[in-house]
């Protein structure tokens, strides 16, 4: 570790000393090169036809110009750099509106939606947002404008990236509730078509609602007709918790999870609200059980880590693959909200197990001496234990529930049996976006 400049806290501890309320302390950061993760910039793009504008300091454009020229999109991006001069001249302001009236005024074809970017600077100098959104919307009558976010100040209370994925349904407008309409809210990727989930609300006749299935803003609107609102991921829970606030659709959090009891009570749960009866899942069981005993079979005892950008709950895939057999040696993550039953599981069962924070500084210099192979599930695990066999998947992958237990072994498996071109794989930013890396 790096003592001589004060970076003397360790990166890692074993879970029989770990605390659940606080794993590590925070400090100095390191951002590992693994960018398959989704930022702000993608998270808009799921908006169809919106044209997102960037207000902020050329340092920052940078980041989101590349963003949208990796996501081939640069023709619904655009951009006011903010100069040093404008925090003393009082035209904050004015140069938000100037700027976006004359970017609208070249645009090929007007957006129906601006999703309008303001960075920090903009927070701490008390800029009026709704003043802004107000004359923007009287000088372009027809355009919705949404107001969105670049702020790192925001990490410690509602995250940039929790707060886009509730902003990117700021558009939608009141519509007459329809029973038979359901959506999932909160997501960057459709879930798993193969999912209970799924199959539940298709199989009793509802229409399923994703944006990511949206591809015109007209079908964008008719997300508001939902009469049940559901999220399953943590950063989506503000997105449906705001549209009941807003439009009164009920919000129903499901979190994806690796537990049985808590799969088999989610759909409960569902069904309740639904209003149908739940089906026998048992042969879904037997299967996700089935095929990680056939990944194990593949596997052995080679070493395994997870880590949290793979999946939302990595402790209870790591609780779940032990009691399946699996050698999982260690979790990269830094929390384990939510998951205080697996967590306290581990540290009676496995108190060995290793935690590794994803951003500490001294992860620098990780690994401090060879390691054995490791097998990793995520793409900060295989950058920090140097692994070409690993699950190559960010936030669930879109799976869930009994089935996406049993995909998750199937690649488990394939990644045991070939290796990937890591470095190759994880410089590209933004996974499942379209890239001009490619």
């Amino acid at each position: 570790m790096n003592k001589e400049k004060g970076f003397d806290r360790p990166p890692y501890i074993t879970i029989r000393d770990a605390d659940i309320n606080g794993i590590f302390q925070g400090g100095l950061e390191y951002n590992p090169p693994a960018r398959g993760m989704w930022n702000i910039v993608h998270t808009g793009m799921l908006v169809p036809e919106a044209h997102e504008i960037f207000a902020c300091a050329q340092g920052c454009l940078r980041g989101v110009i590349l963003t949208a020229a990796e996501m081939l999109a640069l023709d619904r991006l655009s951009w006011i750099s903010v100069s040093e001069q404008d925090m003393f001249d009082g035209t904050l302001e004015q140069d938000i509106t100037d700027g976006v009236d004359e970017i609208l005024s070249k645009l090929k074809k007007r957006p129906p939606v601006v999703l309008l970017y303001l960075s920090c600077i903009h927070l701490f100098a008390g800029v009026d947002f709704e003043a802004i959104l107000q004359t923007l919307r009287e000088h372009n009558p027809g355009i919705y404008f949404v107001d969105c976010y670049m702020t790192p100040t925001m990490r410690t209370t509602v995250s940039p990236v929790m707060k886009m994925s509730a902003q990117i349904y700021g558009a939608l407008n009141p519509l007459p509730p329809d029973k038979k309409c359901v959506a999932i809210v909160g997501n960057d990727r459709a879930t798993d078509e193969d999912s209970e989930l799924v199959r539940i609300i298709r199989q009793n006749g509802f229409t399923l609602f994703d944006i990511a299935y949206c591809k015109t803003f007209d079908e964008y609107l008719e997300m508001a007709k939902s009469s049940l609102n559901i999220s399953y991921i943590p950063t989506g829970v503000l997105a449906g918790d705001e549209l009941e606030k807003r439009f009164g659709i009920r919000h129903l959090h499901i979190p994806a999870s690796y537990d049985f009891n808590t799969i088999e009570y989610n759909y409960s749960l569902l069904c309740q609200a639904l209003g149908v009866e739940k089906p026998d899942l048992s042969k879904d069981i037997s299967e996700a059980s089935s095929a990680l005993d056939d990944a194990l079979s593949v596997i052995g005892d080679t070493p395994v880590a997870v880590d949290y950008t793979a999946v939302t709950r990595p402790f209870e895939l790591a609780a779940l693959l032990c009691k399946h057999g699996f050698n999982v040696k260690y979790v990269i993550a830094d929390s384990a909200g939510g998951e205080s039953e697996a967590f306290e599981w581990l540290k009676e069962n496995v108190p060995e197990l290793m935690i590794y924070s994803p951003v500490n500084v001294n992860m620098l210099t990780f690994p401090e001496k060879p390691h054995e192979s490791i097998l990793a599930i995520g793409q900060k695990a295989a950058h920090y234990f140097s692994s070409d066999n690993f699950v190559n998947i960010i936030v669930n992958g879109g799976y869930y529930g009994f089935s996406g237990i049993k995909k998750l072994a199937v690649l488990m498996k394939k990644a045991y049996l070939a290796p990937k071109d890591r470095k190759a794989l994880l410089r590209l930013k933004g996974m499942g976006c379209a890239s001009c890396l490619i």
